[in-house]
């Protein structure tokens, strides 16, 4: 199959980007749309993929001490009042049950946008003594929040992730709690996602409603816009002090908690997608694959070669490859299409002819190149073909991602940068106006900090610069 061919029905990646996305998510049967508008069905290979996302992030978070709870569904509304702040972010979002059992509510209730607030609320209760600190706790969850534009994992009504939420005798403890956490994201997205992120402090106008400071991880997808993958936030003593998350410190003295909160969601499985897709579909980098190999007989009737395969997968399996024997009765053509549009790393043909030269053929989905490989140890050369393309679809988008950085010194700058499909470097007087001037004149928005960083002048208004921010389009 020559390179440059590719599955039919789905969009020109380059020319129609967003019928591309959709295309994919649907015909690799990652997703279906819900009756509900907004709503998704996550199919079992799209459930998959985050079966393998909570499996790698948990094993991370309870590394750094976080243990695993759940909290209600429903919240009562008054809680959203006691942060003013935070209801007024979220109350365009927030759906609401008024009637159940056949009667109206005494109390309206809340289906949670994010969980701070009933989380305050138990801490509150559980919390009586700097013995007690950290607290550090994790749920995995379903939350809704009622968007008028929707994609299948960028933006839905309902979706999963995880939230975080951690209490803290000190700020200083508390900020330091925001960072690692941040920097658990990173490691998490470059060295299982292969999407190299850029990590840093949001604006106020882009952080998350009732918090003290938001930071987040800023990915590059393919045409050139960012997606926020993750976010952490210090949340100081503003929910301590809404909820009486108090404290008996070792003074003697009751003292109000710090807290923090962060959260990813099923929206990694679109950057999946879109930092790493192609013509073909998807392309899934090994770590998080479902299927991580894919073996193909070739004239399967012949020679023992179904015999062989099993064998094969067998030893695949022993050291802890997720391996398919595709036996299905399909051409091999047709089979090599649909693993190509399912994304599975790596895939295995094996003929008659292979088996008496003592090799099979290797096929890598991210580079679509073949090569022969001894059936003497494959299971070791298939191991070692996984690490190198994850690091080598890692070190692929870096460099897409790096030769799109640029700077602008103006407004046209900006746009002309933006308009390119590039993360635009420009130097901010800080003020919100010129921010705003930017969303409306470039369509592009403040992603994140450039930490390190400085300029002279603010590209919007030509005053004094005090920070380098990186402004781009995002979803």
């Amino acid at each position: 199959m020559a390179k440059e061919s590719f599955v039919e029905q789905i969009a020109d990646i380059e020319k129609d980007f967003p019928q591309w996305y959709t295309d994919v998510v649907v015909k690799t049967k990652l997703v279906d749309y819900g009756p509900v508008k907004g709503t998704m069905v996550i199919r079992p290979y799209g459930y998959a993929i985050w079966e393998n996302i909570q499996s790698e992030l948990n094993a991370l978070f309870k590394a750094n001490g976080y243990e695993n709870a759940y909290f209600p569904l429903l919240i009562p509304m008054s809680f959203f009042t006691k942060e003013a702040e935070h209801v007024e972010g979220f109350a365009p979002e927030v759906a609401v049950v008024t009637h159940a059992g056949g009667e109206e509510l005494s109390e309206p209730l809340a289906i949670r946008p994010t969980s701070e607030t009933i989380i305050g609320n138990m801490y509150s209760k559980w919390l009586q003594s700097y013995r007690e600190l950290p607290i550090l706790i994790n749920q995995w969850a379903n939350v809704m929040r009622w968007e008028k534009t929707t994609r299948p994992f960028l933006r839905t009504s309902e979706f999963l992730w995880q939230e975080g939420h951690s209490a803290h005798a000190s700020e200083e403890e508390a900020e330091k709690e925001t960072a690692k956490m941040l920097s658990v994201y990173k490691e998490f997205a470059e060295n299982c996602l292969a999407i190299p992120v850029i990590c840093g402090r949001k604006t106020e106008k882009e952080k998350f409603a009732g918090a003290v400071a938001t930071y987040g991880m800023e990915a590059m997808m393919k045409d050139g816009k960012s997606l926020q993958a993750g976010t952490t936030h210090f949340l100081g003593q503003n929910f301590a002090k809404a909820f009486d998350i108090k404290f008996l410190d070792k003074d003697g003295v009751q003292k109000y908690a710090y807290t923090t909160s962060f959260g990813v969601s099923t929206r990694l499985i679109g950057a999946l997608i879109m930092a790493h897709g192609d013509q073909r579909g998807l392309v899934l980098p090994p770590v998080v694959a479902p299927v991580q190999v894919v073996i193909v007989p070739i004239a399967a009737k012949k020679g023992g070669v179904l015999e062989k395969c099993a064998e094969i997968k067998e030893k695949l399996e022993r050291v802890g490859v997720r391996v398919k024997l595709d036996d299905a009765d399909n051409s091999p053509g047709w089979k090599f299409n649909e693993w190509e549009m399912k994304g599975v790393p790596l895939r295995i043909e094996l003929g008659p002819r292979d088996i008496e030269e003592g090799k099979a053929l290797i096929f890598r989905r991210d580079t679509l190149d073949k090569n022969a490989y001894s059936l003497n140890g494959i299971e070791g050369a298939v191991k070692e073909l996984l690490v190198t393309v994850q690091r080598d679809m890692l070190e692929a988008a870096r460099a897409r991602r790096d030769g799109r950085i640029v700077y602008a010194d103006d407004l046209d700058g900006i746009l002309k940068g933006v308009d390119g499909g590039n993360f635009v470097k420009a130097g901010w007087c800080g003020c919100r106006e010129c921010e705003d001037k930017v969303k409306t004149y470039a369509q592009a928005t403040a992603r994140v900090f450039a930490e390190g960083e400085t300029a002279k002048t603010c590209a919007i208004c030509g005053k004094k610069a005090k920070h380098v921010i990186i402004f781009a389009r995002a979803y």
